[in-house]
């Protein structure tokens, strides 16, 4: 299991023109699943994303974790992550996890997000999402676990 986190002013994600999540100060996480992952994985990467200190603090450190600065959580579902380009052009997905196997880390993963007391917006797994963020830094953090 991946996740790319980047740390954002604003963030949304689109649906057919509707948005469907929308945060303000926070996370936006895009979260990779392959064949081996497990709930495990999900719980170490929730523990993991929901106590990362990059923040910044009175003394311009990152030391600050969601909960201390009211923060919220996007997380979108991205294939992608697990994309293989290392033979021709064209990116081979076969290291993603199935639709259903991957779909149910990712609802197991956002429930534990929730668990830790953050606020979680989500996208729409499998749609055509429009996602828009204002990246404050930019601070831009990928985790696997």
């Amino acid at each position: 299991m991946k996740i790319v986190v980047q740390r954002v002013k604003q963030a949304k994600v689109e649906v057919e023109g509707k948005t469907v999540g929308e945060i303000q100060k926070g996370f936006l996480v895009l979260l990779g699943v392959t064949h081996s992952d497990t709930e495990k994985n999900a719980e170490y990467l929730a523990k993991k994303l929901c106590n990362l200190r990059i923040f910044e603090d009175e003394n311009e450190k990152m030391n600050l974790d969601l909960k201390q600065v009211q923060g919220k959580l996007l997380i979108v579902s991205q294939f992608t992550l697990y994309a293989n380009c290392k033979e021709g052009n064209r990116p081979s997905f076969t290291d993603a996890a199935k639709p259903d196997v991957a779909n149910n880390l990712y609802e197991y993963f956002c429930k534990q997000c929730e668990n830790y007391g953050i606020e979680v917006q989500k996208g729409i797994f499998g749609a055509d999402m429009q996602v828009s963020l204002v990246n404050d830094g930019p601070v831009t953090i990928e985790i696997e676990g």
